[in-house]
């Protein structure tokens, strides 16, 4: 979450960034509670410091007059006093604290306002290839037996498909191109649970807004709520939770396999066939926890590094910075990588590599050691999927495919897929 104490000292320029996000009346209204309850907050707080003083005091009196022989009869129930002050302090907290998980995070100076359209083309990368007699990527997989929509569907309901043979087999030998990238870049390789706790997605900034946008497990009275991970970022933040980290072990580098779970609306992407969007996808996903100076820096390095994969299986993409309304809440900034897709005639983001700033840091209690300081600071966080294969697979099969019907495999995959080209299977007698 944001800064109290940025809102106390500059509303204006909170304002101003919000209002690339939101309506400028809704920040008005919003910052404005926040301000009331922030007020109230400090006043009750001034009571209570003055009620206890008053106690004190008393007390002194009542124990000085003890001594000295004399009665004192007591005109108030202190004790009363204080407990009402400190209830209506702890219900007030709890008000500001809400009020305040829902801002979204305060997006960078060079990040636009707006949504979709005001997303800004930063690079492309090659050409987009020449293909006499396109086909798409549900005809390319279905007739060489890559992926089972039909089962899939069958077992998961809508949204759901299941890879085999040879499609199987170039799935799995993404993730673990992705994996063996990661771990000779000096990341650290991490395979958490898929089910989390509550915590987590309101660590991550997903809750309490985007609650319903998750898959949430039935939990029994008393238990606390939890819910299938969207993305391995969730899961990663939420591990270093409460933690301090020393200087020297910044940046702290992590990333993860997944499959992620997100529920997808029926009928709400009525372009995106196959494996483009669905309920359950694979992700490899990178994470940098750093220092504040560090954050923007790193985000270049992370996208460049991201780049570098989708470069060294040999497709066409773009680089894209997302305005602010189109970028995740959490992020100050986000940049997208985009694999062109022949059959869709557009981009199709594949990674989007992010810069949290100190917002999820804050929300999770994660902070580092400065030397020379007493005080701890609050880490950055950043993320960046490294990558999605869904939407990888469908751009291999549609800008590799080739005349007589088969596919090309990258090179960089051969040796895990292995062979070079996928052909249309035998038919069994």
């Amino acid at each position: 979450m944001l800064d109290i104490e940025l809102i106390r000292k500059d509303r204006a320029s909170v304002e101003a960034g919000l209002s690339k996000r939101l309506d400028p009346s809704e920040v008005s209204r919003a910052l404005s509670v926040i301000a009331d309850l922030d007020k109230q907050r400090r006043e009750l707080i001034g009571e209570i410091d003055a009620e206890r003083a008053r106690r004190k005091e008393e007390a002194r009196a009542f124990a000085a007059a003890k001594a000295a022989g004399q009665a004192i009869e007591a005109t108030r129930d202190a004790k009363a006093a204080l407990a009402e002050l400190e209830e209506r302090l702890a219900q007030t907290q709890r008000d500001l604290d809400t009020a305040m998980s829902v801002l979204p995070n305060l997006p960078a100076d060079d990040v636009v306002a707006g949504g979709k359209e005001g997303n800004q083309v930063i690079k492309v990368y090659g050409e987009a290839p020449k293909i006499d007699n396109l086909r798409d990527h549900v005809e390319l997989s279905t007739e060489l037996g890559l992926v089972d929509y039909e089962r899939g569907t069958k077992l998961g309901g809508s949204g759901s498909w299941i890879y085999t043979g040879w499609g199987a087999r170039l799935e799995w030998a993404l993730v673990n191109w992705f994996i063996d990238r990661h771990f000779a870049a000096g990341y650290q390789f991490m395979l958490p649970p898929h089910l989390l706790l509550d915590s987590a997605g309101f660590a991550a900034g997903q809750f309490p807004k985007f609650y319903d946008e998750v898959f949430h497990i039935a939990v029994g009275e008393g238990e606390r709520g939890k819910f299938l991970l969207p993305t391995s970022e969730t899961a990663i933040l939420g591990a270093f939770q409460n933690e301090i980290f020393d200087t020297a072990d910044l940046p702290h580098r992590v990333y993860a396999y997944t499959p992620c779970y997100r529920d997808e609306r029926a009928g709400s992407h009525s372009d995106e066939r196959g494996t483009v969007r669905g309920n359950q996808f694979n992700k490899v996903e990178i994470f940098q926890f750093t220092a504040p100076e560090d954050g923007e820096k790193t985000l270049e390095e992370m996208v460049d590094y991201a780049e570098g994969l989708v470069s060294d299986l040999g497709l066409h993409f773009r680089r894209s910075l997302l305005a602010a309304g189109d970028a995740s809440a959490s992020m100050r900034k986000t940049l997208d990588i985009e694999v062109w897709m022949p059959s869709m005639g557009k981009y199709k983001e594949v990674s989007s590599v992010s810069w949290a700033g100190d917002y999820q840091a804050r929300r999770a209690g994660i902070r580092y050691r400065v030397p020379g300081s007493k005080n701890n600071r609050f880490v950055h966080t950043l993320n960046g999927s490294a990558l999605a294969t869904s939407r990888l697979v469908p751009a291999i099969l549609e800008q590799f495919q080739q005349a007589d019907g088969s596919v090309l495999v990258p090179e960089v995959l051969r040796d895990k897929v292995g062979t070079d080209r996928i052909t249309k299977p035998a038919r069994r007698r």
